[in-house]
């Protein structure tokens, strides 16, 4: 539907030509336009610290018995 969309237009006409006599304002003051760069679409993350805290350092899990070992437990359990 269109016709929606139209009263849109309309309804900010106004302020578009309110910005357009505050730009031709500004040029026939004098004024000049710089259009810089835009910016990065999708910007770098901050770097990482190189610092690690000790007290915040992820404790490693100890490994598991290996099955050699799990063997050994075995026969000392049935020998009590």
């Amino acid at each position: 539907m269109i016709s929606n969309h139209l009263s849109l237009i309309e309804q900010q006409r106004q302020h578009a030509e309110s910005i357009s006599e505050h730009v031709a304002r500004f040029l026939a003051a004098g004024g000049t336009i710089y259009q810089g760069e835009s910016p990065a679409i999708n910007p770098q993350p901050p770097k990482r610290a190189t610092k690690i805290d000790p007290e915040t350092s992820l404790k490693r899990r100890k490994p598991s018995i290996t099955r050699a070992e799990r063997k050994a437990l075995r026969k000392l359990a049935e020998a009590l």
